[in-house]
């Protein structure tokens, strides 16, 4: 721990998260360091960011895969409503895709839920100084998994048809045909290597592309 800075010169954090276990555990641990405080907590990500406007902390502490906003879509909207909030993505799911939507939307770190506490606390006070801080076997692993190739189309239509809905039933909820669903469902399968509309959902899953 470092040593105590004063209250004045604490880094103020947000915690976003949708398991209330979670939440509790980080903001319990982080708030034992002298130089951080806990300034909010959020159960997803619209609450993140509205808090985020309203506080203005120093770094958010935000989780993946949230219902409703999610935390790569959260942590696009708080750099846009706060952008002195530099935000450190802390997750379970270690996949390369999930790391890279979460750099391109302007996220500071990635670290997985593991990591001990001494260094989440020293993570957060370097993505607070400026530094990017990836979690090291999930960086080399991305240089080697390539780049997310799916559209945003494929990417929504296959989110869709993760609960077996028929191209039909997807055509009438994005206002396309259902031959353009089918269209996208086929790209995404080629551009996944799959054989079929399961099989990429699962693979895209896997990979953190939807």
């Amino acid at each position: 721990m470092n040593a105590d800075t004063g209250a004045g010169d604490s880094i103020r954090l947000l915690i976003a998260d949708d398991q209330a276990l979670v939440r509790g555990a980080l903001a319990a641990l982080l708030d034992l360091e002298a130089d951080l405080t806990v300034s909010g907590v959020a159960s997803d990500g619209a609450e993140a960011v509205r808090l985020a406007a309203e506080v203005r902390p120093d770094v958010c502490l935000m989780d993946i895969q949230m219902p409703g906003v999610d935390g790569v879509e959260a942590t696009r909207r708080i750099r846009e409503v706060s952008p002195g909030t530099r935000v450190l993505v802390v997750t379970t799911f270690a996949r390369p895709g999930y790391l890279r939507s979460a750099l391109d939307a302007g996220a500071s770190g990635f670290i997985v839920k593991d990591t001990p506490a001494e260094d989440l606390a020293e993570a957060v006070r370097r993505v607070h100084s400026g530094l990017r801080v990836l979690d090291p076997a999930l960086a080399e692993e991305s240089l080697f998994d390539g780049a997310n190739p799916l559209s945003d189309r494929e990417r929504q239509v296959l989110r869709l048809a993760a609960d077996g809905r028929s191209a039909a039933a997807i055509a009438a909820e994005v206002f396309l045909s259902a031959g353009t669903v089918r269209n996208h469902l086929s790209a995404a399968i080629g551009k996944t290597g799959a054989v079929n509309r399961a099989q990429a959902v699962r693979i895209a899953s896997d990979k953190g592309w939807i």
